[in-house]
């Protein structure tokens, strides 16, 4: 009986506290709503500065990092103060999937944060998960800025973001870990909205063309029409992350 009863109190160690659990789940629908609304407006990249960077960072990342994987090289990494940046990467010899590697690596930039942030949502459901996630997701913005990061702004920038995610993940209480996760992964979801002009842009000016237009290139369907598959994509990842996080156990 004494052992049912600790097995109990262990399991709901793990999960929010109940007041968490009720309100937490709106919240973040309106911290999204809320995010992608004022990415859209002149302002919103001030009140939302932290996690435009953030948002960046992830974008590019997304990129270098599928070139990486697909047997190209992540050359570095530049974030800017007014949060543009840019990966830099090559392609040395043969990728591993032919020239539709160029369309996956074109994607990763939209889709990667997405799918990252799916996977912050779904590791808040156990605060063990959740504080290691924090700890991962601190740990490798930080290595990131040691390997890839030029840019003087990105050099202070993105340690900072770091460590404090990084801090989160050591210092705060366990319910706050949870509900930090989450924030963070909706954050990554919505980034694929920061620049929604972009994704529906066939140039991206001085860099060339945008990732939509990379993909019509190998694809030949047109770049809105990718475009529009991105950002309905993001909103059904996110969606289906936060309906599977909450969902009753």
């Amino acid at each position: 009986m004494r052992e049912s009863k600790k097995e109990n109190q262990s399991l709901l160690a793990n999960e929010a506290p109940p007041e968490v659990e009720r309100m937490g789940l709106t919240w973040l629908i309106g911290a999204a709503i809320a995010t992608i609304i004022l990415w859209q407006v002149p302002a919103g990249n001030y009140i939302l500065y932290p996690f435009t960077i953030l948002a960046t960072w992830f974008h590019e990342m997304g990129h270098g990092l599928m070139a990486l994987i697909l047997g190209g090289n992540f050359q570095q990494l530049l974030i800017f103060s007014n949060g543009s940046g840019v990966a830099y990467y090559s392609y040395n010899g043969g990728l591993f999937l032919g020239s539709l590697s160029r369309v996956v690596v074109a994607a990763a930039g939209p889709m990667g944060p997405p799918i990252a942030g799916a996977a912050l949502i779904l590791a808040s459901r156990n605060f063990k998960t959740a504080s290691w996630s924090l700890k991962i997701l601190g740990g490798f913005l930080l290595l990131s800025t040691v390997i890839w990061v030029r840019s003087l702004f990105g050099l202070v920038a993105i340690p900072l973001l770091g460590l404090s995610i990084l801090g989160t993940g050591l210092k705060a209480p366990r319910w706050l870990q949870g509900f930090t996760v989450q924030f963070l992964g909706v954050q990554a979801c919505v980034s694929t909205y920061q620049q929604l002009d972009y994704l529906f842009s066939y140039s991206a000016g001085p860099l060339g063309l945008s990732d939509t237009a990379q993909i019509q290139q190998q694809l030949l369907l047109p770049y809105w029409f990718w475009g529009t598959l991105m950002a309905i994509a993001s909103l059904i990842i996110l969606v289906q992350s936060l309906r599977l996080a909450y969902r009753a156990s």
